[in-house]
């Protein structure tokens, strides 16, 4: 499967919807994607799917700070992925970054 960078932003959910420190999951575009607002006010859109479990569940993990990094802890096996980068602070895997922005009170995507 080829997956193809959208060319623009999809509206996801209102804003008032998502919690701080908290993600949701959504399909967009066909990709399970994970979005986290942090209490600082930050969005971030990151790839659902674990890439040490294949389950799609980083929406559902844990948000947290490393050394002033922003990290979600996949629930399974508390893997740590930087939410600015991707990258795995604990193994050899990374995950995709996508573009995310509020405006009107919605929350837009665009697959990266």
């Amino acid at each position: 499967m080829t997956l193809l960078q959208t060319s623009t932003f999809l509206p996801v959910c209102g804003a008032r919807r998502l919690t701080p420190d908290r993600g949701v999951a959504a399909l967009v575009d066909g990709t399970p994607v994970a979005i986290f607002r942090l209490s600082t006010g930050e969005l971030h859109a990151v790839d659902n799917i674990d890439p040490i479990s294949g389950a799609s569940v980083l929406s559902r993990g844990l948000v947290g700070d490393v050394d002033g990094r922003p990290t979600v802890a996949s629930p399974l096996y508390k893997q740590r992925f930087d939410l600015r980068t991707g990258e795995c602070l604990d193994a050899a895997a990374s995950i995709r970054v996508h573009d995310v922005r509020e405006a009107d009170g919605m929350v837009h995507v665009r697959v990266t």
